[in-house]
């Protein structure tokens, strides 16, 4: 009799329940069949763009290149003021 071959294993097929598979739902289409549409489809739209308008003013609003050039400047301006006072304190060892 010969050695059996080690790579060969015996295994014995064992067949695994299958899952109930859930009810598929119809998906809510934008369009109906007339080609118009959907009161939700229109609403939906609007508020996207309205509240991608708002956002892009407040990103606006929060670069520099969002301000004025006034405003920059009164910026500036204040900034160096700042640094200047700053500097005056630390001559005077305060």
């Amino acid at each position: 009799m010969t050695e059996p071959d080690p790579r060969i294993v015996d295994a014995e097929i064992v067949e695994e329940p299958v899952p109930p598979v859930p009810p598929v739902t119809q998906p809510q289409f934008d369009y109906t069949d007339g080609g118009v549409p959907t009161f939700d489809y229109v609403r939906d739209k609007i508020e996207g763009k309205y509240t991608t308008s708002i956002g892009a003013n407040e990103l606006a609003e929060a670069t520099p290149e969002g301000k004025t050039v006034e405003q920059q400047m009164a910026d500036r301006d204040q900034a160096g003021r700042d640094k200047l006072e700053e500097i005056r304190r630390q001559l005077r060892g305060e």
